[in-house]
C-alpha cells in the first residue's frame, strides 16, 4: 500500500464543534428542568438531531 501505519491509524486533526448542540441541550434543559440525558436525548431526535446517547450523557456532566 505505501502507507506507514503511523500514519493509516493517526487520529483526525479536525476536532468536533458541539457548540450548536449544546445550545439545544440548554434549550431543552430550560424548557423542562427534570429531564435527564435520556429525555434530551429523545427531545433531540425529535428535533432532528442524530447524536449518540454517550455524548449526550458525557455533554450533560460537563
Amino acid at each position: 500500500m505505501g502507507l506507514a501505519r503511523s500514519t493509516y491509524y493517526d487520529a483526525p486533526t479536525r476536532a468536533a464543534d458541539d457548540t450548536a448542540l449544546v445550545e439545544a441541550m440548554a434549550a431543552i434543559c430550560d424548557a423542562f428542568e427534570a429531564y435527564g440525558w435520556r429525555r434530551v436525548r429523545a427531545a433531540l431526535r425529535q428535533q432532528g438531531w442524530r447524536v449518540n446517547h454517550k455524548k449526550v450523557h458525557h455533554l450533560m456532566l460537563a
